[in-house]
């Protein structure tokens, strides 16, 4: 995938702030400190348009990029990370969860899991709400650099396991670091996005 434009759009935290231009959106789910904006400044070949903190929990709205014109990458907040105050992550919760139910343009979600860990329970509740809402999924196991080359088959079993991931759910091995994964992942969503524009 050839980027020729990528900017930041918009924070938005009520769904009037979304943008209205009916783009295709693939949206981000992962704890905090996964890696998403890595993962996301990699996606689109940029060092710093999404900005990666050090203090996880920091976003706490949705983050819009549009990219080539063509679709939007929306960060969610992360989520799991104890120093967020339960009514603050009950916010994040109605908020995360009126998207995924309402949001037309929401063409696939891409759930981000650090393959060195098994998935939190934060992880199997995010993917359980996917299956529930019916909504395309890809799982991105992130920082594949960090593991050995000959145990990322057993750590894709494990992610896969603990998730009781459907078959049917690609999962993209992915690595912010190498690249790995990159073209793969650009594969599924172009394709995702193809799909919904073939479907009546």
């Amino acid at each position: 995938m050839k980027i020729l434009d990528a900017q930041f759009v918009i924070s938005a935290v009520r769904p009037q702030q979304y943008p209205e231009d009916a783009l295709p959106e693939i949206a981000l789910a992962g704890r905090s400190n996964v890696g998403k904006s890595s993962l996301i400044n990699k996606l689109i070949l940029r060092k710093n348009l999404a900005r990666t903190s050090s203090q996880p929990g920091k976003t706490q709205q949705l983050n819009y990029y549009r990219v080539n014109d063509l679709l939007y990458l929306v960060d969610f907040p992360g989520y799991g990370y104890a120093k967020v105050s339960k009514t603050q992550r009950e916010k994040f919760g109605e908020m995360i969860e009126t998207y995924l139910r309402d949001r037309e343009p929401h063409k696939l979600q891409l759930l981000i899991i650090d393959i060195r860990h098994e998935p939190s329970k934060d992880d199997v509740l995010m993917y359980n709400w996917l299956k529930h809402y019916e909504i395309p999924t890809c799982i991105v196991a992130t920082k594949a650099d960090k593991i050995p080359r000959s145990k990322w088959d057993k750590h894709v079993k494990m992610v896969k396991t603990t998730l009781e991931a459907d078959p049917r759910d690609p999962v993209v091995l992915f690595s912010s670091e190498t690249g790995l994964g990159r073209e793969q992942l650009w594969d599924v969503i172009l394709g995702a996005i193809a799909s919904e524009e073939e479907s009546p």
